[in-house]
């Protein structure tokens, strides 16, 4: 997964690599793993043998994409717990993370590691952000903001069946109305018998 990185590569070959990672991002995004290789080369007007020298394999070029998106959430989660308000930071990230996840398949897959097995550094990173949500939501939890009877396990779950329903009903003109359902499900409940909405 490192051979790519070892040396500074020539301009037109960074052009490229660019150009087919810009063209994986929207792919994966869309589709997840099931995108083809050879299709991802024709999307991005290289040849086939271009792409393998920069990402040998699929999965290599998968957890080169997924990596960018887990290193700055990891930075956002980061940012989160730094704040005082530990609710509003909570359900701030939760928002960014249902967002991406629901924009983008490959997401859903490494956070849930619903894929094939990604590297080292991509497993990694997911294992820091699984970490930090779960720092994210005992602070909240401890603030009165989010119920106690719920872990970062629990949440993911939901989240997931929650995206999945919407993508197979079709609700992406409505896309705020996944989080605030999420976010319902997660208030203490003297907040649902007083009505009130994060």
């Amino acid at each position: 997964m490192t051979t790519e990185r070892q040396r500074p590569l020539r301009a037109d070959a960074r052009r490229n690599r660019e150009r087919i990672l810009q063209t994986a991002r929207a792919a994966f995004a869309a589709e997840g793993l099931a995108v083809p290789l050879d299709e991802i080369a024709r999307r991005a007007g290289v040849g086939p043998g271009t792409v393998h020298r920069h990402f040998p394999t699929k999965e290599a070029l998968f957890e080169a994409v997924v990596r960018e998106h887990l290193e700055q959430l990891t930075l956002d989660a980061r940012a989160a717990l730094a704040e005082a308000d530990a609710g509003p930071a909570f359900f701030a990230f939760l928002a960014r993370m249902t967002a991406e996840a629901d924009a983008k398949q490959d997401l859903t897959e490494a956070i849930t590691a619903a894929g094939d097995p990604m590297g080292v550094e991509a497993e990694e990173l997911a294992a820091q952000l699984r970490e930090l949500f779960g720092a994210l939501l005992s602070r909240a939890q401890q603030a009165g903001a989010v119920r106690d009877d719920v872990d970062a396990a629990d949440v993911q779950a939901i989240v997931v069946a929650a995206l999945t329903a919407g993508r197979r009903r079709g609700t992406s003109e409505r896309p705020r109305r996944l989080a605030g359902l999420v976010f319902d499900c997660l208030l203490p409940h003297h907040a649902h018998a007083h009505g009130n909405t994060a």
